[in-house]
């Protein structure tokens, strides 16, 4: 059994899909802080059979939980202080991202304008369906 130590302050992201950490890892930006990141591939599961761990020590607010419930709503985000869990964050679909995905529609203004941010809007909770703000293209379940 591989043994990663425990943090003392920042985060665990636990119960991502197998195979979906280092996507989350960029998504996250978390090359770009300075940071400790463990990220743990395909650890046994008793709930998912397979599924990949980020530990991450930092500050807490440096995670952006918008991207991550866009990703998977379904992570569990366990906050570290003093080397133990004192809060669970619940994930929701946010309303609205920003910067994530990109408008595939080549009539988009977001194609032609490139300064424009893009930006989706939660059309359908249910399906999980986003559409672009400028021209409602469609961005389906990204599962």
């Amino acid at each position: 059994m591989l043994n990663v130590g425990k943090i003392e302050e920042g985060f665990v992201l636990d119960h991502i899909e197998a195979g979906k950490s280092l996507s989350l890892y960029h998504h996250l930006q978390l090359d770009k802080l300075d940071c400790t990141v463990a990220i743990i591939k395909n650890a046994r599961s008793n709930k998912m059979g397979k599924k990949d761990i980020l530990k991450v020590e930092c500050d807490i607010n440096m995670l952006d939980l918008d991207v991550l419930a866009f990703i998977d709503h379904n992570i569990t985000v366990n906050v570290i202080k003093d080397g133990e869990i004192v809060d669970k964050k619940e994930l929701v679909l946010p309303k609205e991202i920003r910067n994530v995905i990109k408008c595939k529609n080549p009539r988009c203004i977001t194609s032609i304008e490139q300064e424009l941010p893009h930006i989706f809007f939660l059309a359908d909770e249910k399906k999980e369906i986003y559409r672009c703000k400028y021209c409602e293209e469609k961005y389906g379940s990204h599962k």
